[in-house]
């Protein structure tokens, strides 16, 4: 036996590389833990050890993802003066980082009869990381100055939603034809609440 194997975090690392690999190209459903085992070279005990079961490593590789996203939209957004230009900048962060290798696994698993209610609880938190990055930007533009007073809350809930359908377009289209598009959404809700002069 190979001495990595003795090592539990190199284990657990590798199994989750490789299981994103193979979710990315199967799919949810179709990936059996049999194919993770195959593909990452440990046994199927070792990936029941570390990860207790197929969902419960699926929605970790999903949380993950989220908080990479997270990672890199906090790392651009300093390069951001202003809370509007916050909200463009959050327009074209979301259109480009939308399309995970995970996405459709994480529909597939969130549809699927078969999922505890616990995964699929656990997916749509994750949309809690995006709804509070809006929030923060348009609390900070009310803070500054440059938005009116509102009620933040239903800004984040509006401003979630009109980009997420939008998103739903990145199935279907080049994803550089659809940067008006999303510019323009913002453009239109920034006019309903900017402060006026």
């Amino acid at each position: 036996m190979d001495k990595r194997r003795y090592n539990s975090e190199n284990a657990k690392r590798e199994i989750m590389e490789k299981a994103t690999l193979i979710f990315s190209q199967k799919g949810y459903n179709q990936t059996s833990v049999q194919d993770i085992s195959k593909a990452s070279g440990y046994s199927k005990g070792h990936i029941y050890y570390h990860f207790q079961n197929k969902e419960k490593l699926f929605v970790l590789l999903a949380q993950n993802t989220m908080q990479d996203w997270y990672t890199k939209w906090i790392a651009k957004e300093s390069s951001y003066i202003t809370a509007t230009e916050k909200l463009y900048g959050m327009a074209m962060h979301v259109l480009y980082n939308y399309q995970t290798p995970l996405l459709k696994g994480g529909q597939e698993l969130a549809s699927n009869p078969a999922s505890s209610l616990e995964s699929v609880k656990a997916l749509y938190e994750l949309a809690v990381i995006p709804m509070g990055s809006y929030r923060s930007i348009l609390q900070e533009g009310v803070e500054k100055g440059e938005f009116e007073g509102g009620n933040i809350d239903e800004w984040t809930l509006l401003v979630g939603t009109w980009l997420g359908g939008l998103c739903q377009l990145t199935e279907t289209q080049e994803l550089s034809t659809l940067e008006p598009l999303f510019n323009q959404a913002i453009t239109i809700f920034l006019e309903s609440i900017k402060r006026r002069k």
